[in-house]
């Protein structure tokens, strides 16, 4: 894996996105590249933060257990993820666990390695700094907007975030069952069967074997902004 190819992959939001050539090439250089199978857990919550993986190829679930023992689905990670930097910053418990739930490849870099590589570029911090904030920031409206969202909504959000490019796609960018679906929205599977019925019977979505596909993106698409 060479810096042009992890470069190919990293979102424009990416941490790791204003890193030059050159940087990438040393990250890389300093970091263990491996293969990941489904059901492979590559952080863990309450672990020590002693490293980041940045997720080459795969997807993993990144999911957390509330206080009462509820699993709760924070994201989906794909292709350039960057995941576990927050726990090796603060030097704290792992806020959370990620799971592949497709094989894939991941970059694995140590707190040590990653210290030495920002202690020799310190302008790399800075620019980790403002998206590391920008991510707080989308998230404190994430929640705040999701407070005042019905079930329904919130179910419609969640739909539009998997969605697959492009438009005339109608698959989810994962086939996630109903109990994975509550537990990324926060709803239970009884409420999830009842509003997806629900929008079966208006043609706006089709399930089949389990499976949800998208046949009025434009629909999900209202009811995701006004709730109606």
């Amino acid at each position: 894996m060479n810096a042009d190819q992890v470069a190919a992959i990293l979102p424009e939001t990416s941490m790791l996105a204003a890193c030059s050539r050159e940087e990438l090439a040393e990250l890389i250089g300093k970091a263990s590249i491996q293969p990941v199978r489904v059901g492979d857990v590559l952080l863990e919550q309450g672990e020590e933060g002693d490293s980041i993986v940045l997720l080459l190829d795969g997807v993993a679930r990144v999911s957390m257990v509330a206080a009462n023992g509820r699993e709760i689905i924070l994201d989906y990670a794909e292709s350039g993820a960057v995941l576990g930097e927050i726990g090796m910053l603060d030097g704290e418990p792992r806020t959370a666990s990620v799971t592949t739930i497709a094989p894939g490849r991941i970059m694995r870099l140590s707190r040590a390695a990653f210290e030495g590589f920002i202690e020799a570029h310190p302008r790399v911090a800075m620019r980790m700094m403002r998206e590391m904030a920008r991510r707080l920031r989308q998230a404190n409206d994430t929640i705040e907007a999701d407070r005042a969202c019905s079930a329904g909504q919130r179910l419609a959000r969640a739909l539009r975030r998997l969605m697959r490019p492009p438009v005339e796609n109608t698959r989810l960018r994962h086939d996630l069952s109903q109990s994975e679906l509550g537990s990324f929205v926060g709803i239970s599977r009884e409420n999830v069967n009842r509003q997806l019925s629900a929008w079966a019977d208006v043609g706006a979505i089709e399930m089949r074997q389990g499976r949800i596909r998208i046949l009025d993106r434009t629909y999900i698409e209202e009811v995701a902004d006004t709730g109606i």
